[in-house]
């Protein structure tokens, strides 16, 4: 929180994709102070996090951040180690899910939004038309911001944190459309698992399903960059 009489400042989680790059511009016309960060966990390729600094720039962040977490040391994912994306959907929570990303990716903004006495997380979550992956849903989001408040100087003296995610009910249609509203250039983000070094998606994994399902039912042509098969 900035000085009395300042916008409130909020740190938005960037991770270079369509949903994060659509809660950035809201957070922005919302009237807060907006500072990216972004994660390098060790995924399949950089350039979401190319993505996620061309997002950051283009939308207003006062800053953006990388912060350095090894989840491929773990493992346990697709995304993370050396396990085939399936491209194909299947039953349950997919092999794509990281364990307990987005835990650990607020929790990193957290500290963050402390040391800048931010109170306002903002993440790109959706329950709607996603993977399953159990740390999307709304169940989530309020158990994390309880323990935000619970185990930071800022929740038990400075009045509280909040966490949003904004698009947690959205269907992918509506983020278009929201981010089409905001001035979001979709082009430039990233969503695909498997990406090319230039940032050309797949076209097969389910995050590419789901994004090209989002711009089909919205009616709008999708802009994605799409690697040549074969």
């Amino acid at each position: 929180m900035g000085r009395e009489g300042e916008a409130p400042r909020a740190v938005v989680l960037v991770s270079g994709g369509m949903d994060s790059a659509v809660v950035l511009a809201i957070a922005r016309e919302r009237g807060f102070v907006p500072y990216a960060l972004s994660v390098r966990y060790g995924q399949r390729h950089s350039a979401e996090l190319e993505a996620a600094a061309r997002t950051a720039a283009r939308l207003g962040a006062v800053a953006h951040k990388v912060v350095e977490v090894d989840l491929r040391s773990i493992g346990g994912s697709a995304l993370t180690a050396d396990i085939a994306v399936p491209e194909a959907p299947a039953e349950g929570i997919p092999v794509t899910y990281v364990p307990a990303r987005n835990t650990i990716m607020l929790s990193v903004a957290l500290g963050w939004a402390e040391v800048l006495g931010a109170r306002d997380l903002f993440c790109g979550v959706n329950a709607v038309d996603y993977s399953g992956y159990p740390d999307c849903r709304p169940a989530f989001i309020e158990a994390f911001e309880r323990l935000a408040n619970l185990a930071t100087k800022a929740g038990v003296e400075q009045g509280g944190l909040r966490v949003h995610a904004p698009l947690i009910a959205m269907s992918k249609a509506d983020i278009v459309r929201e981010g089409l509203r905001l001035g979001v250039e979709f082009a430039e983000t990233v969503s695909c698992y498997q990406a090319d070094a230039g940032g050309r998606a797949c076209g097969r994994c389910d995050a590419c399903r789901l994004r090209a399902e989002g711009f089909a039912r919205a009616g709008v042509a999708d802009p994605t960059r799409y690697a040549k098969a074969g």
